[in-house]
Formats: structure tokens, C-alpha cells, sequence
């Protein structure tokens, strides 16, 4: 049973994929590498299994192999978007190098989402050729990856008809199941002030006063989340500042900072918002205004549920070791799938500790230790 994968195409398959860029811009999903990724290269590999797909209004794809009132039914939920090539050298010619780990694909996003993505889609083009008749599948290839939000998800979902009840959120985690994850809230305030030419700053109020404050009162401003067993405390972290206008010599009128708030499992992200609208103020005459940006839902998922027994399952299925586990403090997707009815994890071939590097890369026997695992979770999960 563990011959089923075919190696050749896993191969080439990741190849293209990381010889297709994809990266990050300000336009998220809507960037047409990305949405070139999926419509040129994600779907040919799609109509090459014989099977068809579609596209939803944000260009996600969705394949849907069974049918809908099957009595088992799981996702795989991939990702297009890469970071952006940034200082890496040669990022996207999908090399083959030497590693002391043997042959390793080398190339952005091989080791976050396009290797992994090319294993779950080999693991498919296998199971299909036998799977049982009251079983169905979702493949999807999401426009996300790098964008700190559940858009695209949620247009996906709504699409989708009736959700699978287990998924996957298909990601380099080195081989590791992610049982749980942090979810996160973005939260923008907005200082307003009065400008004037700095030789008479008497005549402005200046925001960069309003962040100092801000700043101030941020350090100490009380988390009220419980403690984790795993994943610990929430946190409160600025990540982003920029005043108005962009002059020389000029008092500053109006000022902006991110919040990065985590949220733990449990925590309501309109609650966190809250907490933090009503520790925060500014004295007259400069003025404060908070917003809730994106924000990803946090998830935890049993040792012992279903989804995670059929992972263990499908893995001695295919002779392989039950995968270790662990929880993630980063944001993606699963606790959306799981907070809609489609309880998931993250979990693939692919170190996160070469996600971003200028050397990323993914071995090439991870690939094909992935696609089976893949394939032996399909088979216990869907008969």
C-alpha cells in the first residue's frame, strides 16, 4: 500500500509550483501572481488527476471529488501566496541541491506552503484512483497564505456546501501535527492632532506626543486571558507606527499604530477588542480613535479526536510513525474551519524555521514521506 504515490510527479509538481511565483503584495488576494498560480499552475495539475474544479468569487479553487451527502467527508486546504522573494538569491528556479539531509527543492515557499501544497495534491491523485463511493473529498487551493485574515476562507466555505466535518490546513510544520494555535486581532489607533511648521510647535498639537502617551499606556495595560497549558499567555505587542503628514519641519497632525493582540483558545476577539478600547485614552486636545482590523480565530484541538486518531491511523497504515505533536502561536486558518464546524489542523512537510529564510528549502524525502502520510490519512478517514 505504500507504492500508490507516484514520486516522479510529486517532484515535478513541487517544481512547478515553486517555479511559478506567487508573492505577497499590497493587493493580498486579489495579486495576479497569485491568482496566476492558481488558474495556470495549481489547476492544470488539478485537470491532470482527471478531476474538475472551480473558482469563487476571490479566485480560490475549489475541487469537490464525491458527493455532497457522503457519509465521510474531509478537506485539504492548500495555500497560493508565498512571502516575498525579498534577498533570497535564485527564489524561483525550483533547484534541486545537496543537503546533509540528501536532495532538497529549494525555492520560496517550498518549505511553508507550495511543498506541502504538491504533496497533498500527489496524496490526491492517489487516493482517487480507488476511493470508496460514499466518500468525499474537498481539495482547495486558497488565495491566502500570507495575509493575517480569513477572507478568503470564508468566501471558500461559503461556497462549498455542507462543510467536511475534518480538514487539514495543508503547511510545513515539520512533519509535526499543530493541535492548536494562537488566534490574533489587529487593532489601528488612530491619534489626530493640528499641524504647523515646527519653528512654532506652540501653534500644533502634535500626534507623536498622543503615541508617547499611547506607547505608555500600552506597556501597562492588563491582559485578562487565563493561561494556556501549551501555548501560555496572550499577548499585546505594537507592531507598526506612522504619522501624517510626510513633510519636513512640520508638527505631526495625525499618527497611526498597529496592535497585535494573540488571543488564546476560548477568547472572543470582540471582548479583547473591548478590553483594550477601554484602557486606552487621550486627553484634550488631541483625540484617539480604536478600530478592530482582521482578526483570525484561535483554535485547540483533543489529542484524541477523531481527525487526529485517523492522522495516527493512516500513518501505520502507510508504515509510518504516529507524527509528534504540538500547538502553534501563530494565525492561519484552522480555527476558522474549526469555529464553522470543520475541526482541523495544520500539519505538512516543510520546516517552519526556513519559512522566509533566504535558503529555504524542503527535503526531497519529506516530500515523499508527506504525500504518504497525506494519503494514509485520506484512507482512515474516508474508508
Amino acid at each position: 500500500m505504500t507504492d500508490r504515490i507516484d514520486d516522479a510527479r510529486l517532484i515535478a509538481w513541487a517544481e512547478r509550483a515553486v517555479r511559478h511565483p506567487s508573492q505577497q503584495t499590497d493587493r493580498f488576494e486579489a495579486e495576479p501572481e497569485v491568482q496566476s498560480f492558481i488558474r495556470d499552475c495549481a489547476a492544470p495539475m488539478v485537470a491532470e488527476m482527471g478531476l474538475a474544479c472551480r473558482f469563487d468569487a476571490m479566485g480560490n479553487l475549489v475541487a469537490e471529488i464525491g458527493p455532497r451527502d457522503a457519509e465521510r467527508s474531509a478537506m485539504l486546504m492548500t495555500y497560493a501566496m508565498t512571502h516575498p522573494a525579498a534577498a533570497m538569491r535564485d527564489p524561483f528556479s525550483g533547484a534541486i541541491v545537496e543537503t546533509p539531509a540528501g536532495k532538497a527543492l529549494r525555492g520560496r515557499g517550498v518549505s511553508e506552503q507550495k511543498g506541502a501544497l504538491a504533496a497533498a495534491f500527489a496524496a490526491t491523485a492517489a487516493w482517487v484512483k480507488a476511493r470508496p463511493a460514499r466518500s468525499r473529498l474537498v481539495l482547495a487551493v486558497s488565495t491566502a497564505g500570507e495575509t493575517g485574515r480569513h477572507d478568503a476562507a470564508r468566501a471558500m466555505l461559503a461556497e462549498m456546501g455542507p462543510v467536511p466535518p475534518m480538514g487539514i490546513v495543508v503547511l510545513g510544520t515539520g512533519g509535526r501535527v499543530a493541535l492548536g494555535n494562537k488566534g490574533r486581532i489587529d487593532v489601528e489607533l488612530i491619534v489626530r492632532g493640528k499641524p504647523a511648521h515646527s519653528s512654532t510647535p506652540w501653534a500644533g498639537v502634535n500626534a507623536i506626543e498622543g503615541v508617547r502617551q499611547l506607547l505608555n499606556q500600552i506597556s501597562a495595560l492588563p491582559i485578562t486571558s487565563g493561561r494556556h497549558p501549551a501555548l501560555g499567555q496572550a499577548t499585546l505587542t505594537p507592531t507598526f507606527i506612522e504619522t501624517f503628514p510626510r513633510a519636513t519641519h512640520t508638527v505631526q497632525a495625525e499618527a497611526r499604530i498597529t496592535l497585535d493582540r494573540r488571543l488564546l483558545p476560548g477568547d472572543d476577539p470582540k471582548a479583547a477588542f473591548a478590553e483594550i478600547e477601554r484602557g486606552l485614552r487621550l486627553d484634550p486636545p488631541l483625540a484617539l480613535e480604536v478600530r478592530l482590523g482582521a482578526y483570525m480565530y484561535p483554535s485547540d484541538v483533543p489529542a484524541d479526536a477523531p481527525l487526529v486518531r485517523a492522522i495516527t491511523d493512516g500513518c501505520a497504515r502507510m508504515g509510518l510513525p504516529a507524527p509528534e505533536t504540538y500547538h502553534s502561536h501563530g494565525a492561519l486558518d484552522a480555527g476558522y474551519l474549526t469555529e464553522t464546524g470543520c475541526q482541523a489542523v495544520m500539519w505538512g512537510p516543510g520546516a517552519p524555521e526556513q519559512w522566509h529564510s533566504n535558503e529555504e528549502q524542503v527535503p526531497l524525502a519529506d516530500l515523499a514521506s508527506g504525500a504518504r502520510a497525506y494519503l494514509g490519512f485520506l484512507r482512515a478517514a474516508l474508508g
